[in-house]
């Protein structure tokens, strides 16, 4: 006999309201946790800087097998009290967006040759865009405690000065 679906667990309901309260506490930024129990927190910190997924397409099960995998890591720390920092960002990933971006061209009946470099640096920008709000919500989905008030992109200006500075320095 089966119980009466009002009283069955309906995800669609309960995890984005958690996720929800999760992201609203701040607790996923180790800057916000309570001040009030400093002699619980070990002073020493522990991070992971998520490996960039390409902002290309939506996630696929290798993603979401690591993704768990570091964020089993972030609670532990987080329960063992350590400052834990889960850094995520997106990588726009060149040559592989241009293959895919490419391909998405080919459907619509065009190519990259006959759009001005504007124009193509626009289209291209917010296909990266749209690809990481969905890979970004595909994270949140699996209940990734990433803080992303710290969010990074590869094609962010900041990101690209530190690189030219440290190809700088290193040459």
């Amino acid at each position: 006999m089966h119980e009466p679906l009002e009283t069955r667990y309906d995800h669609l309901k309960t995890e984005e309201k958690i996720y929800k309260l999760w992201e609203e506490s701040g607790y996923f930024n180790p800057d916000n946790l309570p001040a009030s129990k400093p002699k619980t927190l070990n002073p020493k910190p522990f991070a992971i800087i998520m490996p960039p997924p390409n902002a290309n397409g939506a996630l696929h099960v290798g993603h979401a097998v690591g993704v768990t995998l570091e964020d089993i890591m972030i609670r532990f720390w987080r329960m063992r009290g350590r400052r834990a920092l889960w850094l995520p960002g997106a990588d726009h990933a060149g040559f592989e967006t241009q293959v895919v971006f490419d391909k998405k061209l080919e459907k619509e009946g065009r190519n990259r040759f006959t759009i001005d470099r504007e124009t193509l640096w626009k289209e291209i920008w917010d296909f990266t865009q749209a690809n990481k709000k969905i890979m970004y919500g595909q994270l949140k989905k699996l209940g990734s405690s990433c803080d992303w008030s710290r969010e990074t992109f590869t094609l962010d200006p900041k990101i690209g000065k530190g690189v030219y500075q440290t190809f700088k320095k290193l040459y």
